[in-house]
């Protein structure tokens, strides 16, 4: 009758089944009745669970950058786009003003004063090669 009820236990089942195999059975089965293993075991939960939160926190902050790297590389294509076009508009239908004239004035001067420099870099060589060329005498 002793083995009637052994079989009938469950976790005597369990232990004798992982006995067999040469394992113990895992800690996390077995309930423990001892209060210190037990404040153990909570604090390693927590310790872990705050583990998962910082990596969960971190996760969603790198997640937040990307999507405002993609954000701002976005609008800088649409930016760049809108000032290649120029306002110019499909057939038939009238220019659209560029809303980013305003914001654009750094840019527009930059490129104003680099195409003067050139140009001006291009009449200077000119205008000294002629003045080269007589020479004065110094009588």
């Amino acid at each position: 009758m002793s083995t009637d009820n052994k079989a009938q236990d469950p976790m005597e089942f369990m232990r004798n089944m992982w006995s067999k195999m040469g394992f113990n059975l895992p800690g996390m089965v077995t309930p423990t009745l001892d209060v210190d293993e037990l404040d153990k075991r909570i604090a390693d939960m927590k310790a872990v669970e705050n583990w998962l939160k910082m990596n969960l926190s971190s996760l969603q902050m790198a997640t937040q950058g990307l999507e405002m790297q993609r954000a701002t590389i976005a609008t800088m294509q649409a930016m760049s786009k809108l000032a290649a076009e120029g306002g110019k508009a499909p057939e038939g239908e009238a220019p659209q003003p560029n809303p980013f004239a305003s914001s654009m004035w750094p840019w527009n001067l930059m490129q104003n004063a680099a195409e003067q420099a050139k140009s001006h870099a291009e009449a200077a060589p000119a205008q000294a090669s002629p003045a080269k060329a007589k020479p004065k005498d110094s009588k």
